[in-house]
């Protein structure tokens, strides 16, 4: 082996070992449970493409059905957070937030003392009222937060959009994963890490695990937490058996192609495959997962 040859191995080596340390650093495609603002020092510094996140406004929010959201009274007891999120983010990324309108100074301030330059404002047009006092409330509202100078995207969002109602059912301010998707889609790249400290029923990770994204999601309350993991562990079931499904229609397609071609494959390899690719999928659907 030549010297450049034997360099390009102890760097393409090292290379590994750096990213399989990274990885383990921290646990990606999972949620934490715990205080935000306690979980977030214990990420690394820049380790984190992108954040998309809808934390407690600080209005005492109470639904139809007298749900009510964790640390909604005061902003500043979570807007904190936002020193942390500034840290772990990488050089040069966004991060998006919703806000309650009416406590946008406090939001503002609290981005700014952390370091970060609004660029950008998005609204989402609403079909229906959600309120009634001296307007209608027909829009849900996010700030696009620049850490450093990121890259403009080749396609800019518009910032007006559609709205799509979750329904609520999982959580009192559940976003719909359509919302979310469009905004990860144009602000991150697949196997990049997103990171929701507010998850609440896990829109954010759900949209990550879509666009092909690793994510963290962080929730305070157990039930928000089980029931954000039983979401993704259902996505990826569902992500898997559809792999599979693929796998036996490419298999058989090439299978045809061959034949027109007059080519026989081992009927042993054929056989084998599909057997692994079957039994991948029973045991995805057995009640045991």
């Amino acid at each position: 082996m030549t010297p450049d040859l034997r360099r390009e191995a102890r760097a393409a080596q090292a290379s590994r070992l750096c990213t399989s340390a990274e990885s383990n650093m921290f646990p990606t495609d999972q949620i934490l449970q715990g205080d935000c603002t306690r979980v977030l020092r214990t990420l690394p510094d820049e380790s984190v493409d992108l954040v998309v996140t809808d934390p407690p406004y600080g209005v005492r929010y109470r639904d139809r059905l007298n749900r009510t959201i964790a640390n909604d009274d005061h902003p500043e007891r979570i807007l904190g957070a936002f020193n942390d999120v500034y840290r772990v983010l990488k050089p040069d990324t966004f991060c998006v937030s919703f806000y309650g309108w009416n406590r946008v100074d406090a939001f503002l301030a609290a981005w700014r003392r952390a370091g970060f330059v609004p660029v950008g404002h998005l609204v989402w047009h609403k079909s229906y009222a959600s309120s009634r006092s001296f307007l209608e409330a027909r829009h849900e509202q996010a700030y696009l937060l620049a850490k450093g100078r990121p890259a403009k995207p080749a396609h800019p969002l518009s910032d007006v959009r559609p709205w799509q109602y979750s329904g609520n059912s999982n959580h009192p301010t559940e976003k719909a994963v359509s919302v979310l998707r469009p905004l990860i889609e144009s602000f991150s790249k697949p196997g990049d890490l997103v990171l929701d400290m507010f998850a609440g029923s896990g829109s954010t990770c759900v949209a990550a695990a879509e666009c092909g994204r690793r994510y963290i999601g962080i929730e305070l309350e157990a039930r928000y937490c089980e029931l954000a993991r039983r979401r993704l562990a259902g996505f990826a079931a569902s992500a898997s058996s559809l792999a599979s499904r693929d796998f036996v229609g490419t298999l058989n397609g090439f299978a045809f192609w061959a034949q027109e071609r007059g080519y026989t494959l081992p009927r042993d390899v054929l056989v084998s495959a599909l057997r692994r690719s079957l039994s991948a999928e029973r045991t995805l659907k057995s009640p045991s997962h």
